[in-house]
C-alpha cells in the first residue's frame, strides 16, 4: 500500500532486500565537515553529531515520522540524510523514482519547531520556513494537500493559485504559520518575491531543490532558472540546502554539490536496481507493424500502463487506434486543456486497467503503485529519462514489464528536437543586435528595460526555451543584467463596487478615474502613459489597481506579459564585444547539441550492447561493487543472451535535385542552418512567416543526416554570396 508521500512500503522492502550491503555501508558524518555552504553566512545552530541511532536528531525524526506521517521506520538512506539536515548540514539526495525523496525535507521541516523549543530558541519569534523549489505544479499541489491532511502547515505559490490564496499565504508567512512553502524556480526571477522571502521572520531554515539535476548543464533536462537558486541561497542567508533527484551521474552529482558547496559526505544515493522490473527491448525495421506488436504485448501483460511517444499528435493517433481495438486508452500531452489532463490523470490513478499514451508531460509525481507496464513506443532522449520513466512501474514491489521499441525512424524524431533547439549564428546576431540597440546602449547600471520574450522569440527565430537559456547565460555568465520580474502592457477592469472607487481620493485613484477609457465591458487603463504624464510612478498605479481588485471593488484583467531586466553594467557598446558574446553563445549551444546527441547514442548503446541492462544502468549512474548483480536474470540480454541489433538503415546522401528545389523555393541565403531545418522538417517562426510549410520542400529530405544537409546548404549560401 502506498502512502501519501509517494513511497510504497512493499517496494521499500524489496529494495532493502536487494541492497543490504548498501544499507549496512552508510556513510559516517563528522562534525568538522557539516557545512551548509562555504559562502553562506550562517546563524548559530545545533552542532553536528555523529549519525547514531540514539542521537537526538534521529530520535526526533523517527518520532515525527510515526506521529505526523503515520510511518513506522525510515528506509535505506532516508534516516542518514535527514539526520545530517537536522544536525545543520546540507545534502544531495539521489533516490530512484518512488524512493521517498520528499520525506527528506518534509520531516526536517516539521522537526525544526521541536528542535527550537528544546533548545529554548525562537520562542517569541517565527520558527522560519522550509522552502521547496519544484517545477511540477501538480506534484506541489498533491504534496501540499497530503501535508494538510496530516495537520502540517504547508502552502504553494505558483501560477495556478488565486489572488485570495496568494494573499492568505503571504499573511501566513509574515506571521510564522507555515512549515513548508512550495514554489516554482521561475518565481526567483521576481525581485518582489525574493524580497518577501528574505524578510520571512525566522528566515529560511531549509531550501529543498526538487529535480536538482536541472542545475547541471550535464544533466538531461538542464533548466537555466535552476542556476539562480544557488545565488538566491547565498543572498537569502539560507541555513541549509537539500537537493533531490531521481537520476544523477557522478558528474551531475558533483555539479549539484559544487553549486551549493556541499562536501562529498553530503551525498546520499541508493541503487537504481529494481528486482521486480523486467526490462525488455525489441528492434524494429522499416515496414514493421508497430501497433500490432504493441497490441500483442498489451494483451500478454494487462494492467495500468503508460506508453511514451515523442509527439503530441502521436499520443492521440495511437490512443485512438488502441481504443478501436478495445483497449481503455487515452492520450495525454501538454497541449491538452488543464481540465482534460486532470481528469485523465485522476481516472488513471483510480483505474486497474487504463492505458495512457503520453508524452513526457505525464508521470512526474504520479503516486500510483500498481503501474504494470511502461512502454517506450518511441525512444526517450537519454538514459536518465529512460530510468525515470521505467521507475514509475511496479512501486508496489510486484512484477512489472518495461518494453523498449527501438528503430532507426526514432532517430529522425529525436533529432528534430536536438537540432531544432540550437539557434543559427544568424539568429544569435539578430538577437544581440536587438538587445544592444542604440537606445539600450545609453542605459546605465541600475536602469531597467523590458522585453516581450514571446515576440522576440519569433523575431529572432529562436525557440522560447532556448531563448530563456540564452538570457540566463547573459545574466549568470556574462553578468549583463538581472531578471527583475514581469509586468503587463494592458490593464483593464470591470467595476463591482462603484461606491468604493468613488470614495477613494488617493492621488493614484484620482488620476486613474480621470484618465480611464470605458469600452462596452472593460475600462482600460494606460499605466505607462499615466506614469509619463504624472508625478507618480508606474508602480503606484499598478498597486492601486491590485488593491481595488483585492478589496473586491473591481475585477482586474492583465495582458501582454513583458519581462523586466535590471542592468548590472552597461550593455556592450563595441561590435567586438558583441561578436565575442555571440561566439561564446554559439560555442555553448554547439556543445549542448553534441551532448544531447551523445546522450541518445549512450541509450541506444545500452540497449544494443552485449550486457545486462540492469548492470549497465547501475554502471552509468556510478554504482559499483554489489549494488546490482552481474546478470539480473530479468532483462532481454539475460533472458536470451541475444544482442538487440538496430536495422542497418543508414541515412541517405542529400539529393542534388531536392537541394536545388529548396533553393528555388526559398530565396533567403543568410542562414544555411535555416535551410537545412526546412529540408529536414524542423519548424520555426521564420519558416511560418515565409510560408514554407506549403511550398512542397518542407521535410523533403528527412531521410538525410542533418549535418550533411547543413554542409550542402552552407556551401550553397557561400556560392551565392560570391556571385553577389
Amino acid at each position: 500500500m502506498s502512502d501519501d508521500f509517494g513511497l510504497s512500503s512493499d517496494e521499500e522492502a524489496d529494495l532493502v532486500a536487494a541492497t543490504d550491503e548498501v544499507v549496512n555501508g552508510k556513510r559516517s558524518h563528522h562534525s568538522d565537515h557539516e557545512l551548509v555552504s562555504g559562502n553562506l553566512k550562517k546563524r548559530a545552530r545545533i552542532g553536528c553529531v555523529t549519525n547514531r541511532s540514539d542521537s537526538p536528531s534521529i530520535v526526533l525524526a523517527n518520532k515525527i515520522l510515526k506521529e505526523r506521517f503515520g510511518l513506522h521506520g525510515f528506509r535505506l538512506e532516508q534516516e542518514a540524510a535527514i539526520a545530517r539536515i537536522l544536525d545543520g548540514g546540507s545534502a544531495v539526495v539521489v533516490f530512484p523514482t518512488g524512493g521517498g525523496k520528499s520525506l527528506c525535507y518534509q520531516v526536517p521541516a516539521v522537526c525544526f519547531r521541536y528542535q527550537d523549543e528544546e533548545a529554548g530558541r525562537r520562542i517569541s519569534q517565527s520558527n522560519g520556513v522550509s522552502l521547496v523549489i519544484s517545477p511540477l505544479i501538480a506534484l506541489m499541489k498533491d504534496q501540499v494537500d497530503a501535508l494538510l491532511r496530516r495537520g502540517i502547515k504547508a502552502a504553494v505559490l505558483n501560477s495556478s493559485v488565486s489572488r485570495d490564496y496568494y494573499l492568505a499565504t503571504q499573511d501566513d508567512l509574515r506571521n510564522g504559520r507555515l512549515d513548508l512553502l512550495y514554489c516554482a524556480p521561475e518565481r526567483l526571477n521576481s525581485e518582489g518575491f525574493i524580497a518577501s522571502l528574505k524578510d520571512i521572520p525566522g528566515g529560511i531554515r531549509l531550501l529543498a531543490v526538487d529535480e536538482a539535476h536541472c542545475i547541471s548543464e550535464w544533466g538531461h533536462s538542464f533548466r537555466p532558472d535552476y542556476l539562480k537558486i544557488a545565488r538566491f541561497a547565498k543572498e537569502a542567508n539560507v541555513e541549509r540546502v537539500v537537493c533531490l533527484t531521481a537520476t544523477a551521474t557522478e558528474k551531475v552529482s558533483k555539479d549539484i554539490r559544487d553549486a551549493f558547496s556541499i562536501p562529498s559526505e553530503g551525498l546520499f544515493q541508493t541503487t537504481m536496481y529494481r528486482p521486480n522490473l523486467r526490462l525488455l527491448a525489441e528492434a524494429n525495421a522499416k515496414g514493421t507493424d508497430y501497433v500490432a506488436k504493441l497490441i500483442t504485448h498489451l494483451r500478454k501483460h494487462p494492467g495500468p500502463t503508460i506508453i511514451y511517444v515523442t509527439l503530441q499528435k502521436g499520443t492521440e493517433v495511437l490512443a485512438d487506434e488502441l481504443k478501436q481495438r478495445g483497449f481503455p486508452a487515452r492520450p495525454y500531452h501538454a497541449g491538452m486543456s488543464t481540465d482534460v489532463r486532470i481528469k485523465t490523470q485522476d481516472d488513471f490513478l483510480a483505474s486497474k486497467n487504463m492505458i495512457v499514451v503520453a508524452t513526457i508531460a505525464f508521470g512526474m509525481g504520479i503516486d500510483k503503485s500498481d503501474i504494470r507496464n511502461i512502454v517506450h513506443f518511441d525512444i526517450p532522449d537519454s538514459i536518465e529519462s529512460y530510468s525515470q520513466q521505467i521507475g514509475r512501474a511496479g512501486r508496489d514491489g510486484k512484477p512489472s514489464v518495461c518494453m523498449f521499441y527501438v528503430s532507426t525512424k526514432d532517430f529522425y524524431l529525436r533529432n528534430i528536437f536536438t537540432y531544432g533547439a540550437r539557434p543559427s549564428l544568424r539568429s544569435l546576431k539578430v538577437l544581440l543586435a536587438d538587445l544592444c540597440s542604440p537606445e539600450r546602449k545609453k542605459l546605465r547600471a541600475g536602469d531597467t528595460f523590458t522585453v516581450s520574450l514571446y515576440t522576440q522569440a519569433k523575431d529572432v527565430d529562436i525557440g522560447a526555451i532556448t531563448l530563456g537559456i540564452i538570457y540566463a547565460q547573459l545574466e549568470l555568465h556574462f553578468k549583463l543584467f538581472r531578471a527583475a520580474g514581469t509586468l503587463y502592457t494592458t490593464y483593464k477592469y470591470t467595476t463591482k463596487d462603484p461606491n468604493a472607487i468613488s470614495k477613494d481620493m488617493t492621488p493614484a485613484a484620482c488620476i486613474i478615474k480621470k484618465s480611464a477609457f470605458k469600452a462596452t465591458k472593460w475600462t482600460h487603463i494606460a499605466v505607462d502613459d499615466l506614469a509619463n504624464t504624472s508625478k507618480l510612478e508606474r508602480a503606484d498605479f499598478v498597486r492601486k489597481l491590485n488593491q481595488w481588485n483585492e478589496q473586491g471593488a473591481i475585477e482586474l484583467k492583465t495582458e501582454g506579459v513583458r519581462n523586466s531586466f535590471r542592468l548590472e553594467r552597461p550593455l556592450p557598446s563595441t561590435q567586438k564585444e558583441i561578436d565575442d558574446i555571440i561566439k561564446q553563445l554559439d560555442e555553448s549551444m554547439g556543445s549542448t547539441e553534441q551532448m544531447n546527441l551523445d546522450r541518445t547514442k549512450s541509450l541506444i548503446h545500452l540497449i544494443t550492447d552485449k550486457k545486462c541492462f540492469s548492470r549497465a544502468l547501475a554502471g552509468y549512474f556510478g554504482e559499483t561493487g554489489n549494488n546490482a548483480p552481474e546478470e539480473c536474470g530479468h532483462c532481454t540480454w539475460c533472458e536470451t543472451h541475444t544482442q538487440v541489433l538496430l536495422p542497418n538503415e543508414p541515412p541517405q546522401p542529400p539529393n542534388p535535385a531536392k537541394v536545388q528545389k529548396v533553393l528555388d523555393k526559398i530565396s533567403v541565403r543568410d542562414d544555411p542552418r535555416f535551410l537545412a531545418k526546412v529540408a529536414f522538417g524542423i519548424k520555426s517562426p521564420r519558416a511560418g512567416d515565409l510560408k514554407v510549410y506549403s511550398s512542397g520542400v518542407f521535410e523533403s529530405m528527412d531521410v538525410c543526416d542533418f549535418t550533411e544537409l547543413l554542409k550542402v546548404f552552407t556551401a550553397a549560401c557561400k556560392a551565392d554570396e560570391k556571385e553577389a
